[in-house]
C-alpha cells in the first residue's frame, strides 16, 4: 500500500532562489505532524506543492500514490496561513459554498463547531474579529472528511485562549484515519499533540524523527531542539 504522502527529491526555485532542495519523506495515516523551520525556510512553499498550488522544479509529490491533481485535491483539506474569507458573506452561506464545492464536506460537523464557539450563523464575515475570522476558517478545513491536512500557521497571531480552542478543534474533528500536517513557530503550544517533527533548514530536511525518538536521543524537547538548531 502506497504511504498516505509521499515527497521524492523535491525542488522548487524561484528564479536563482533555491526554496526547497532535494527534500525526501513519506508520511502514513495517523499521524500528527510537525512541520517546523524558521521563516524563508520553505514551510509553506512545501504546503502549496503537496497541494498542487506550486508545481516542483524537479522531484515529485505523491498523494495516496497520486500525483497533485482534481483526484488527490479531495484527499488533501488545506488551511493558508491567510485570509481567504469573503467579507460580504456570512457563516451560513460560506458552509453552503463549502457543502457545494467539496462532496466530504460534513455540514453537520460544521454546525457542530460554530455551536460551540457560540457564533451565528448569520454574522457576515466583515463583522467578526481576527481571530473569529481564523476559527471559522479551522472550521471550515476541519469540516472535511479528508486523509490529509495541511495546517499553515493555525494558531499564528491569536491569543493563548484562541489557540487551545484551535488545537482542541483539530484533535476533535479530523479523520482519525488521516494525518495532520502542522507548520508554526509556536512549538511548546503544539509540541503535546505532535507525534512526529519534520524540521527545514534553508530549503533541506534537517530531521525527520517521532517525538519519542527526539526526547530520547537529543534528550530535550521538541521546543529544546529547535532553539538550538536555529539559536532562537
Amino acid at each position: 500500500m502506497a504511504p498516505l504522502l509521499e515527497c521524492r527529491t523535491l525542488t522548487k526555485k524561484y528564479g536563482n532562489t533555491l526554496a526547497l532542495n532535494n527534500v525526501s519523506f513519506t508520511l502514513e495515516k495517523g499521524r500528527i505532524v510537525g512541520l517546523l523551520g524558521p521563516n524563508a525556510s520553505g514551510k509553506t512553499t512545501l504546503i502549496k506543492l503537496i497541494n498542487g498550488l506550486l508545481t516542483p522544479t524537479s522531484g515529485e509529490v505523491l498523494i495516496n500514490g497520486m500525483r497533485p491533481g482534481i483526484e488527490s485535491k479531495l484527499s488533501v483539506a488545506y488551511l493558508p496561513d491567510t485570509m481567504f474569507l469573503n467579507d460580504w458573506m456570512n457563516v451560513k452561506q460560506l458552509i453552503n459554498y463549502y457543502s457545494d464545492f467539496y462532496s466530504n464536506f460534513d455540514v453537520d460537523k460544521a454546525y457542530d463547531m460554530l455551536k460551540r464557539l457560540n457564533l451565528d450563523e448569520k454574522m457576515r464575515v466583515k463583522a467578526m474579529s481576527k481571530g473569529t475570522k481564523e476559527k471559522v476558517q479551522l472550521i471550515l478545513t476541519m469540516s472535511r472528511d479528508a486523509d490529509l491536512y495541511c495546517l499553515d500557521e493555525p494558531i499564528g497571531g491569536v491569543d493563548p485562549a484562541s489557540r487551545d480552542y484551535i488545537l482542541s478543534t483539530i484533535l476533535n474533528n479530523y479523520n482519525e484515519n488521516g494525518s495532520i500536517l502542522i507548520s508554526t513557530h509556536l512549538i511548546s503550544d503544539v509540541e503535546q499533540i505532535l507525534d512526529d517533527v519534520l524540521m527545514i533548514r534553508f530549503g533541506c530536511l534537517y530531521i525527520h524523527k517521532t517525538v519519542d525518538e527526539i526526547r530520547e536521543e537529543k534528550h530535550m524537547s521538541v521546543d529544546e531542539l529547535f532553539r538550538e538548531v536555529f539559536r532562537c
